[in-house]
């Protein structure tokens, strides 16, 4: 998997668990969406994530140089 997905996925399952939580809940919840939207319209600007640095710490990482993402950005 690469850091791209699992950012993705960590972002959408932010999302909506907490919309979910926001609207169940307390509209406090709102705060974190907002956060996690503003994350990621950072990083596509500057290209800097801390999930990114974590995930690349896990073991997760891209050194791709042209081949299928799938297959060259596994865990090690």
């Amino acid at each position: 998997m690469t850091t791209e997905r699992i950012i993705r996925i960590f972002a959408g399952s932010m999302i909506l668990i907490s919309t979910t939580l926001g609207l169940l809940h307390s509209h406090w919840w709102f705060i974190l969406t907002l956060f996690v939207g503003a994350n990621l319209l950072q990083f596509g600007i500057t290209q800097f994530c801390p999930l990114e640095i974590i995930s690349k710490r896990m073991g997760y990482s891209c050194n791709c140089s042209g081949n299928s993402e799938d297959q060259c950005c596994t865990k090690k």
